[in-house]
């Protein structure tokens, strides 16, 4: 069983970046980001491959997100730059078994608490 602890996040100003991190406790395969905003479902923000040569993002943050891991430490990051009050929501990290698992919740194996994320406008 695989723990993930994400960190880095917190209140920002509109136009502002954080950077939020997510250290596995072993190994992992594909590593990404999920998003839940109050009242909304889960969704998809941003994934990496086990080696971290491919990554995938959510069309409303290309651009100004960035997701690459350090597998030496077992974690995964998620640059965000150009945040916008609509970025505000818990983020989650979760891992996978396979070494690459796209978009979707359901192929992720290990799930973080979340972290919030607050943008201001």
């Amino acid at each position: 069983q695989v723990q993930l602890v994400e960190s880095g996040g917190g209140l920002v100003q509109a136009g502002g970046s954080l950077r939020l991190s997510c250290a596995a406790s072993g190994r992992t395969g594909a590593m990404g980001w999920f998003r839940q905003a109050p009242g909304k479902e889960r969704e998809f923000v941003a994934t990496i491959d086990w080696s971290g040569g491919v990554t995938d993002y959510t069309d409303s943050v290309k651009g100004r997100f960035s997701i690459s891991r350090d597998n030496a430490k077992n974690t995964v990051y998620l640059q965000m730059s150009s945040l916008k009050p609509e970025d505000t929501a818990v983020y989650y990290c979760a891992a996978s078994r396979s070494i690459y698992s796209g978009t979707y919740a359901i192929n992720y194996d290990y799930w973080g608490q979340g972290t919030q994320v607050t943008i201001s406008s």
